[in-house]
């Protein structure tokens, strides 16, 4: 079981992330259309997984902007923003800031990827979410690099998850 805090309050989360070196776990998320993605579909490509818990909060959005924008003329990468946000704010969010270069991903119809990933929130204000981690994939579906942000109201480590491909 892993730790983050909610502005300096402990929560737990119900795992740990994928290690470096592993095969990322499999899974099968809501696309903005209502249609599923497997990770499978995503093998022969690089992929940057930007987990976080709500659209709805100014960080999450600044995760999603800064992503976009990091990816844009990256060859072979793709950029998986996960939450448990419905498909249609996905949809609507992007829609509203120009997000382009970020496929977007709902698990609210999926209770596996949350364990499997480790990032489950079990306690706090926000339990039942998904805490702030980013995980990088590369073309053969090996990790590469993962964050478990400890401060859930910080922004990940963007530098190091662009190095990392």
């Amino acid at each position: 079981m892993g730790k983050v805090t909610l502005k300096g309050n402990p929560v737990k989360t119900s795992g740990s992330l994928p290690e470096k070196g592993t095969i990322a776990p499999g899974f099968t998320l809501v696309k903005s259309d209502l249609g599923n993605l497997p990770l499978a579909e995503m093998k022969g490509k690089k992929v940057i997984l930007n987990i976080f818990p709500s659209l709805d909060t100014s960080v999450c959005a600044t995760s999603m902007r800064k992503f976009n924008q990091l990816a844009a003329g990256k060859p072979n990468v793709t950029v998986l923003a996960i939450s448990k946000d419905l498909p249609f704010a996905h949809g609507r969010f992007c829609s509203t800031e120009g997000i382009t270069n970020v496929i977007t991903l709902s698990g609210f119809r999926d209770t596996e990827f949350g364990k499997a990933y480790g990032i489950n929130l079990l306690d706090g204000p926000l339990a039942g979410l998904y805490a702030r981690s980013v995980v990088v994939i590369d073309e053969k579906g090996k990790v590469i690099y993962n964050q478990l942000v400890p401060e859930i109201t910080q922004e990940p480590d963007y530098d190091s998850a662009i190095a990392a491909l």
